[in-house]
């Protein structure tokens, strides 16, 4: 029998953290074992190989949903079919680049004509700013070719990367904590079961979100969101905390997999650059899984998450952080 690995090994030799790589176990794209010696997950040889192939389409950029494709697949029909339409997807990609930079550089040229110390120049540039202005509230651009036009849709193709952002204000909010925990006491553990076991206690903050996880100290901590009028005795053997809320940059990421997490308070923290806000360091990130319906998750091919990053206004006047 080869040599089982454990969890924490895989996690530094791959620098991967284990819960990824519990993502990737729950979705069937790898399998561990366990023995009656040891609680935790380990690995056979065969099961780093496997995710050795994971991490490679993960690093070209492959879905969750085709690499459970590939893998159930019996040949190589598949891998090449996926990688094929990646190499399209790139094609198009550089194409648009290229003729976003042909874009600029025209706007370059325009703009090195005009100068700002003459009046007249000023003005006729404030005249073709108002007629771009009324094209772009009045006129279908499909099928145009002006470069204004053709500006819009390139960078709209380019930004769809990026993920749609929304600022909201979570409310004040009474809530079940569960403490802080690792993940696997949180999914494995008692809470779990208790949870269930109350459902009558609890109520919706917003979005149907009555559940918040929040990543702290290396583990995690649930807020569960009660009714008013619940007592720290129904809740009995888990507290309840005031969670003050306040204001949030949602997005919706990939439940489980850390990698989706990461790429997604990048762009969010990227996104809030041309804004007024900034990331709020005194309060955590929190995730709240949005749909658990399996029709949803089969057709996705992974369960969506809206991660809540903290944020606060900047001080216009100063450049500091206002509170």
């Amino acid at each position: 029998m080869s040599e089982l690995v454990k969890i924490r090994d895989v996690s530094v030799r791959y620098d991967i953290s284990a819960r990824t790589l519990r993502y990737y176990e729950d979705m069937g794209l790898l399998s561990s074992t366990r023995n009656e010696d040891y609680a935790y997950r380990l690995f056979d040889e065969a099961a780093l190989r496997r995710l050795e192939q994971i991490l490679i389409l993960r690093k070209l950029n492959i879905s969750i949903k085709d690499i459970q494709r590939i893998f159930s697949a019996s040949g190589s029909e598949v891998v090449l079919e996926v990688l094929r339409k990646k190499v399209t997807a790139i094609d198009e990609e550089v194409s648009l680049l290229r003729e976003l930079r042909e874009i600029v550089l025209t706007f370059i040229r325009q703009i090195e004509r005009i100068d700002f110390t003459k009046e007249s120049d000023v003005k006729l540039l404030y005249e073709q700013a108002k007629a771009i202005e009324t094209q772009l509230v009045n006129v279908d651009y499909n099928g145009n070719s002006s470069t204004v036009s053709r500006l819009l849709e390139v960078t709209e193709k380019l930004d769809r990367k990026v993920p749609d952002i929304l600022i909201i204000r979570i409310p004040r909010f009474r809530a079940v904590t569960s403490g802080v925990m690792s993940f696997g006491e949180l999914f494995g553990g008692d809470f779990g079961p208790w949870q269930e076991a109350h459902s009558h206690l609890f109520r919706p903050v917003v979005f149907d979100a009555h559940d918040f996880l929040l990543g702290k100290d290396g583990g995690a901590e649930w807020l569960w969101a009660v009714k008013d009028g619940v007592t720290a005795a129904e809740t009995d053997p888990y507290g309840i905390t005031e969670y003050p809320g306040g204001l949030y940059a949602a997005a919706v990421s990939m439940d489980g997999d850390g990698e989706s997490h990461d790429r997604v308070r990048s762009k969010t923290a990227k996104w809030l650059e041309n804004t007024d806000f900034t990331i709020d360091n005194d309060r955590e990130l929190m995730g709240h899984m949005i749909y658990v319906d399996d029709e949803i998750q089969a057709g996705l091919g992974y369960h969506q998450m809206v991660l809540y990053a903290p944020i606060k206004r900047k001080d216009r006047q100063n450049g500091e952080v206002s509170h």
